[in-house]
């Protein structure tokens, strides 16, 4: 596939070079009429024209069946994500209905007025009517998916005390992530980079003399209980860095100085994702290419990759750095009674620390 995408990238670089020598040539002072095009020539032009509008809707056509991740809109683990699907799919069906119409008429009027002699093209020099239709439609229409991304917005970020959220700092460096607990009171203490102490194992900055963070629970993998809110408080250490739960429809960015905030419900939990038939089948064809590769790397004497097993993951959504394509994190969605066994067996900050 990159083969065959190279090779059509320096096809069309060629393709421009030989058209912008042929403008180089017809722009010249002094030349004879045999550059200027003929009738065959803009016939040629037109059916062209027809003929790369087939191959956009080819290509967009093949594009998302073969290479969009289709399942993907049907496979949210929250309870807002419904809401994000819901937008995107709208948002999608506009353009793709837009984008239609407006690409036949382009190509098909390129076709339909190409040069002839003795042939003069219909126009407006002015149309107050044209001119309003095609103005307001896409005010109304973008106005009204503005309007409904707003509200979607505001209603999941309106995460309330009253709902009794789970409080989880992520914190964020080049190029891992740690997670924060609030511990018994769910409250978590200051924290600070200037507090920093890589001798005491205070490797977040937290204040070590406020009360609320002696509790506090530092991991480096997330667990949450299915069916209960949890709010991300967001902090970076160094650059800025966005943290992407694509299964959550979830992503907030994390800015080096202050706090950003993101909350949701899950819903479904890790083993019940893992069973689904969409996720059964990804996984299968993502061992499949990693067995074929493997025989390739024993070959060679390496050691073979291990065998993918789905998690929900916590990404890095910038451009932070040469390692940022592995900076993530995996999230365990699982049962109140899985979750409270799993914190019983996580040290404290204060006992996590070197005296």
């Amino acid at each position: 596939m990159t083969a065959l995408l190279t090779i059509l990238v320096l096809v069309c670089i060629a393709i421009a070079i030989w058209q912008l020598v042929k403008i180089f040539d017809l722009a010249q002072v002094g030349k004879s009429n045999d550059q200027i095009a003929t009738d065959k020539d803009n016939a040629i032009n037109g059916y062209l024209m027809m003929g790369f509008l087939a191959f956009i809707y080819i290509i967009t056509i093949w594009s998302v069946v073969e290479l969009g991740d289709l399942p993907l809109l049907s496979n949210a683990a929250s309870e807002h994500g419904a809401q994000i699907d819901n937008l995107m799919v709208i948002s999608l069906a506009v353009i793709f209905i837009v984008q239609i119409i407006t690409q036949f008429l382009l190509h098909y009027f390129a076709y339909k007025y190409k040069g002839e002699k003795g042939k003069t093209a219909l126009f407006y020099a002015d149309n107050n009517t044209l001119e309003f239709i095609w103005t307001v439609i896409p005010v109304v229409v973008l106005s009204g998916l503005i309007i409904y991304g707003l509200f979607t917005w505001n209603t999941i970020m309106n995460v309330s005390e009253d709902d009794d959220p789970i409080v989880v700092e992520l914190y964020a460096q080049q190029f891992s992530w740690k997670a924060r607990y609030g511990g018994a009171d769910n409250t978590l203490g200051k924290a600070n980079v200037r507090l920093i102490d890589i001798d005491r194992a205070n490797i977040l900055g937290v204040d070590e003399s406020d009360p609320n963070a002696q509790d506090d629970v530092i991991v480096s993998e997330v667990h949450l209980p299915v069916g209960r809110p949890v709010l991300f408080k967001i902090r970076s250490q160094d650059v800025l860095h966005s943290a992407y739960m694509p299964h959550f429809r979830a992503q907030m960015n994390c800015v080096p100085g202050m706090v950003t905030q993101f909350g949701f419900t899950p819903t479904i939990t890790t083993a019940e994702m893992r069973q689904t038939p969409d996720m059964i089948d990804k996984v299968a064809k993502i061992n499949k290419i990693r067995a074929e590769k493997s025989e390739e790397l024993i070959a060679k004497g390496e050691q073979p990759l291990e065998r993918y097993e789905f998690d929900y993951l916590i990404l890095c959504n910038k451009i932070c750095g040469k390692s940022h394509y592995n900076m993530q994190m995996n999230i365990i969605v699982e049962t109140q009674e899985e979750f409270d066994a799993w914190m019983k067996e996580q040290k404290t900050f204060k006992n996590s620390l070197i005296n």
